[in-house]
């Protein structure tokens, strides 16, 4: 491959006092053929602000030096009379009518940051057909319509998708997959992808607050919505989870068909027992091959992670993705998951490679998986129960009769008889044995309810 050269200049009055010489910069850069956007943007909020004032204030002038020339043209918002939080220029129209950018034959990209499954398919749809490179954020789209999506792209070859934003907002996971795995092998991709849980739990954690009170808090800080189910059933992560395993491992998997558990059943108290296991509690999303690799799992959980782990340390409302891989054994990709430049910065870098002219297929590769929901690991089993004699012998024997093994049983000093928590953790088996398990726990009298059962990291 050949690569030119740019120089940049940068010049200040401490520099000039400093040395006698500007220091220069060289940026080494493809010979791609460049490819000028004229931009129409779907959405003029949070993120789509943040994207309009990178691409159109703070950072035009540096875009423009490395041969990234982009113009917003148009924005289409529900209220063109609503005023905005960030300047528009000149000679950007704001439109309500979305035919005004998809009906522009001068527009030849459509940036989707409006959100949603209904209006936001039409536009993307639409933008295809007519040959419009689209750029999106939207994973739940993407999730739901993956196929139809891949499809429409095959019908027009030329037109290019980024969806960089769609995942873990500033982190650039999408990337990262389409282009540096071709010489390895994928086994494991999972991590934390939902900000408003991981702060959640990070508060559960650190102060021992009971999940309601960390909701309210979460929610008056703007982190969860009003209805949170989509942040703590784990729906969020499901979308995002498909999405990763589309690009590592080729496999399309349906949104509906991921086995989700959120972190509402969570309590106080399991943050104390993995404190026992030197361990914390996060809600991952999971892509695994089977040992054999022949099978692949996917699933959203809480799970018991070891603090030793990077993921452990993952606090707040930041995300991170950890890969398992024959040749890099494990890499890391951590930051922000959410956020208004966060986000807007990964749907620039988009746009600056389209505009530069370097194509990457949005899924590099399709590859027929057998799905296998039976997944093997250890687990986390947390009974609640009413005091009495032979409790611990009878979970024993329910578990031998289930062809599960015993690694340990944790437990507190009791303080109310008639509510106990203790725990039990599982060698290595089967989903399905330590779900008959807790069917078997859950039917004796002493047993106050189903138990809790989560993965083990």
């Amino acid at each position: 491959t050949k690569f030119s050269t740019i120089s940049f200049v940068i010049k200040s009055k401490s520099s000039f006092k400093r040395m006698s010489q500007p220091k220069s910069y060289r940026i080494l850069m493809g010979t791609a053929t460049p490819n000028p956007l004229n931009i129409g943007l779907f959405g003029g909020g949070t993120v789509g602000g943040g994207f309009y004032e990178i691409i159109e204030k703070t950072n035009k002038d540096f875009l423009h030096g490395i041969g990234s020339n982009s113009v917003i043209s148009k924005i289409c918002v529900r209220d063109v009379k609503k005023p905005r939080d960030f300047e528009i220029m000149p000679h950007t129209t704001l439109v309500s009518d979305y035919k005004d950018i998809l009906e522009d034959e001068t527009i030849n990209c459509v940036v989707e940051l409006m959100g949603g499954v209904t209006d936001a398919k039409d536009v993307v749809f639409e933008a295809i057909k007519r040959k419009k490179h689209v750029v999106t954020a939207n994973k739940a789209l993407l999730a739901r319509f993956l196929p139809e999506i891949q499809q429409l792209l095959k019908e027009n070859p030329g037109v290019e998708f980024g969806y960089e934003a769609a995942v873990c907002g500033g982190i650039p996971i999408i990337n990262a997959l389409q282009n540096d795995y071709f010489g390895d092998n994928i086994t494991k991709i999972c991590g934390i992808m939902n900000g408003t849980t991981n702060f959640m739990l990070s508060k559960m954690e650190s102060e021992g607050a009971a999940y309601e009170d960390v909701l309210k808090e979460a929610q008056d800080l703007g982190y969860a919505e009003a209805d949170p189910t989509a942040d703590v059933e784990g729906h969020d992560v499901q979308a995002k989870i498909a999405l990763l395993t589309k690009l590592a491992f080729g496999a399309t998997v349906p949104v509906s068909s991921v086995p989700c558990q959120g972190i509402s059943k969570l309590t106080s108290i399991d943050f104390e027992f993995a404190k026992m296991m030197k361990s914390t509690i996060k809600l991952l999303g999971t892509a695994i091959l089977s040992p054999d690799k022949q099978k692949l799992s996917v699933f959203v959980s809480p799970v018991i992670v070891p603090l030793s782990s990077l993921i452990a340390g993952t606090r707040g409302a930041s995300n991170i993705i950890l890969i398992n891989s024959k040749n890099l054994d494990t890499s890391s990709y951590s930051g922000p998951g959410a956020g208004r430049f966060p986000t807007a910065n990964s749907v620039v870098s988009d746009v600056v490679r389209l505009s530069k002219g370097y194509s990457t297929p949005p899924f590099p590769f399709d590859r027929d998986w057998e799905l296998e929901k039976d997944f093997t690991g250890s687990f986390y089993l947390r009974i609640t129960c009413r005091d009495e004699l032979g409790i611990i012998k009878r979970v024993g024997g329910l578990a031998e009769e289930n062809g599960v093994s015993i690694h340990a049983i944790h437990q507190n000093p009791i303080e109310d008889f008639e509510n106990v928590d203790f725990v039990v953790t599982t060698e290595e088996c089967h989903l399905s044995q330590v779900d008959k398990l807790c069917d078997s726990i859950s039917k004796e009298t002493w047993s106050k309810n189903r138990p809790l059962c989560l993965s083990l990291l």
